[in-house]
């Protein structure tokens, strides 16, 4: 089940997945409590939190139009492949579209996902590069224009 949920309950989830254990509280970016800025989770049959990500209003410098930023996307490892990812993708595409009217979702995306988003629909828009100490990301996006 996919839910909106509090920036709290995502951090855990992100400091285990994707920042290498450090204190949660650590793990919020500036954005997080921004008002136009949402959190999403997918709930198992157990109701236990499995995958999260968030948006933030922020336009590309490259990109015109009305742009959202996808941040802190993560699922646990033991929820890997089930398409939980996907689905909440795919939930928040839908939100920005219809409900935010935005033109865009762009993201800073790992090595390692650039399979995932390719098949979300993401397109390229830059060379890659090494991201702060998280290894090699490039930039991604999905046009709704």
């Amino acid at each position: 089940m996919i839910r909106f949920i509090k920036v709290e309950d995502a951090l855990p989830i992100r400091s285990a997945v994707l920042q290498k254990g450090k204190d949660p509280k650590l793990c919020l970016n500036p954005e997080d409590l921004k008002p136009d800025s949402f959190h999403l989770g997918f709930y198992d049959e157990d109701n236990k939190l499995q995958c999260i990500l968030t948006v933030h209003r922020t336009n590309h410098p490259k990109l015109p139009h009305k742009g959202y930023r996808l941040r802190g996307m993560a699922t646990l490892p033991e929820a890997r492949r089930k398409g939980y990812a996907k689905e909440l993708l795919s939930a928040s595409i839908e939100h920005i579209k219809t409900q935010l009217k935005g033109d865009y979702l762009w993201c800073i995306a790992r090595e390692i996902a650039y399979p995932f988003y390719e098949s979300m629909g993401f397109e390229y828009m830059s060379d890659e590069f090494q991201y702060k100490d998280a290894g090699n990301h490039k930039e991604m996006f999905i046009p709704f224009y």
